[in-house]
């Protein structure tokens, strides 16, 4: 399974263990996993339409030659480091040696000239002082020039995780160095303030940089690093008030801060995680835990992302079956940063719940998102298409409504922050799927293929996995081991499921919500089966939270993690028929007119029927409406 480059890769993600000591779930060398199904289906095809594209990576370059947002003080700064993160982590997963070339030749061309290399001298992406930037020096830190700085220095750094060539490494480091010490020698104590370089939500997105600065202390032990990342802790993310110390002090929900812009706030508690961990400070590591269960609790939404205004967390649990709440919503940007801040809040924590909540992002959200169809949306877009839509609906709405962070190139073409940053939400699943633990391993997520870990005993443990999950209720995993071993196999049973069925070689062993921590010598060939039930259910407007009896009575349907939609594609049903659901019946999935991964059919009192499918399945041609929450039907079994 695990490449001979993917062992030799070993070493850079070890290389942080001294941070990750307070961690109880650890991320495996890449090459850990291939799979087959859905998942592995989402993300090759996302890596052949998009990480391959040779035009598209020039294009994002191209933005550096040139002062390219001066004229609007836009984001385009922000694409190339997006885009090069998430090609890393799917480079991660599926090792293709043609995605490395193309992510070693986009980072090749990013850095600055040198004798060696003549062929980038004509790029100049990097000025004076190591500066790299979309942005003059005269027009530099306002607008979005810190956070398009941000994600040069994040698609760098997670390049560097997995470079294979010693000498590209160093000319990385060293530009990495020199492009924060041009930040370090403007901004700082009795210097300029950072949350001042940037006009837009309080300095919050120029806080951001506070993730690849602690990245770097990592990398290089320099402690003027972990000093400017304290500095920019101490600033606490917004002028009007300390983010960090609100999450600390856990009284608020982060929809009643005085910002509420979810992706930017989402990525600032990324770096102040990685800040927690560089420091031991536990203060910072419980604010980020405390921030990441309020999110989660207040406005996470039935497919797994937050925001029904726009990109803004706005107490969506409650908002999403307001119907007063109209327009964009549920961005991909922050249904992609909300699933690696769970992530780090997994891998920290161990606690389960955070794997539920990436599991139903990643089925509903994230899957729902991607433009499988090629559905042309923006006629200056690359190719006609963007591999990523920008927002999901929830109650009757279209699909592709609006390209999210579009900007226009100098090419006349567009690009948009949303379909920039998908490809981390399947690199991001990929790395959380299974994990090493202190004393054996964990599956967290459940796709059909194969993993390989390591024993606690330095041995190689094989995971075969079968299941159909989450259309088929049944998970079957065969263990491969060179020997018998005793070390502890933990496995995620969702919280939503209820009579969880498990068993080791035929032998039952009593399950729950939670993790099912197997302890037991284990030999090769070993198989445990596992069930997790499941059956439709119909949610009421009215149970979601305090407040929501307030609003006019909407319903949904789920089943396991999976969100159902009702379609206008099914050409008889109307979306806003008020009755009540008396009985919901599985159908084939080939009684829907596109391609779907579970269909069934609701019998309405009074007569009638309406048809849902899987949400992520549902209208993705965006000429038809689909709704999750449908208005006017009352809660009946």
């Amino acid at each position: 399974m695990q490449s001979s480059r993917s062992q030799r890769l070993t070493a850079n993600y070890s290389a942080y263990g001294p941070r990750l000591s307070a961690d109880r779930l650890f991320i495996p060398a890449p090459g850990s996993c291939a799979y087959t199904g859905p998942f592995d289906q989402a993300a090759r095809f996302i890596e052949r339409h998009q990480l391959l594209d040779a035009a598209l990576w020039a294009r994002f370059a191209e933005q550096f030659t040139r002062p390219s947002d001066d004229h609007d003080l836009g984001w385009r700064c922000e694409y190339w480091g997006k885009l090069m993160r998430g090609g890393a982590m799917v480079w991660g997963y599926t090792q293709s040696p043609e995605l490395y070339r193309q992510l070693e030749a986009a980072a090749r061309a990013m850095l600055p000239p040198c004798q060696a290399s003549s062929q980038r001298a004509t790029l100049k992406n990097a000025g004076p002082g190591g500066r790299i930037s979309t942005y003059s020096p005269e027009a530099e830190f306002q607008g979005w020039d810190i956070w398009g700085r941000k994600y040069v220095l994040l698609g760098m750094e997670y390049f560097y995780d997995i470079c294979t060539d010693e000498s590209l490494n160093g000319e990385l480091l060293a530009s990495l160095r020199a492009q924060t010490d041009y930040i370090l020698a403007r901004f700082g104590p009795d210097k300029a303030d950072l949350r001042k370089a940037s006009c837009h939500w309080e300095g919050l997105n120029s806080s951001s940089l506070l993730e690849p600065v602690v990245r770097l202390y990592n990398m290089t032990g320099d402690e003027r690093y972990l000093d400017f990342a304290g500095y920019i802790v101490g600033l606490g993310g917004i002028q009007s008030a300390n983010i960090f110390e609100l999450a600390l002090e856990d009284r608020l929900d982060p929809w009643q801060y005085p910002v509420t812009k979810a992706y930017e706030m989402m990525s600032c508690f990324e770096g102040l995680f990685e800040y927690a961990r560089a420091t031991g400070d536990e203060r910072w590591s419980r604010a980020v835990v405390n921030f990441a269960h309020r999110v989660l609790n207040s406005d996470i939404t039935i497919i797994g992302s937050a925001g029904c205004t726009h990109e803004l967390f706005d107490h969506s649990r409650l908002r999403q079956a307001d119907p007063e709440f109209t327009g964009i919503m549920q961005e991909t940007c922050v249904t992609v940063t909300w699933m690696k801040l769970c992530g780090q809040a997994l891998c920290f924590t161990g606690d389960p719940v955070f794997g539920d909540a990436i599991e139903r992002s990643l089925h509903n959200a994230l899957l729902g998102a991607v433009n499988t169809r090629k559905v042309p949306r923006d006629p200056l877009s690359p190719n006609g298409w963007l591999p990523f839509d920008s927002y999901s609906p929830l109650r009757v709405g279209l699909r592709g409504q609006a390209v999210g962070g579009r900007m226009v190139m100098a090419d006349n073409t567009i690009y948009g922050c949303c379909a920039a940053i998908g490809a981390a939400g399947f690199g991001a699943a990929a790395r959380l799927s299974a994990l090493h633990t202190r004393n054996g391993a964990a599956v967290n997520l459940y796709f059909p293929g194969k993993v390989s870990l390591t024993t606690p005993g330095g041995n190689r443990l094989g995971l075969d996995i079968e299941t159909a999950y989450p259309v088929g209720e049944d998970i079957t995993l065969k263990l491969s081991l060179e020997g018998p071993e005793a070390f502890q196999l933990a496995l995620r049973v969702p919280g939503w499921c209820r009579g969880p069925e498990a068993s080791v070689n035929g032998e039952s062993v009593a399950a729950k919500a939670g993790w099912l921590k197997l302890e037991r010598t284990w030999r090769d060939g070993d198989k445990v089966c596992l069930r997790f039930p499941m059956e439709v259910e119909l949610i009421s407007s009215g149970e979601l939270c305090e407040g929501s009896g307030k609003l006019p009575p909407h319903i949904a349907l789920v089943r396991g993690p999976v969100a159902l939609a009702a379609s206008r594609e099914f050409p008889e049903d109307d979306l806003t028929v008020t009755a009540e659901i008396s009985a919901v019946r599985p159908l084939p999935v080939t009684e829907a007119p596109f391609e779907a991964r579970l269909v069934f059919e609701a019998e309405l009192s009074g007569g009638g029927r309406m048809r849902f499918a899987d949400y992520a399945s549902a209208g993705k041609g965006y000429d038809k409406e689909i709704a999750v929450w449908l208005p006017g039907i009352n809660n009946s079994k």
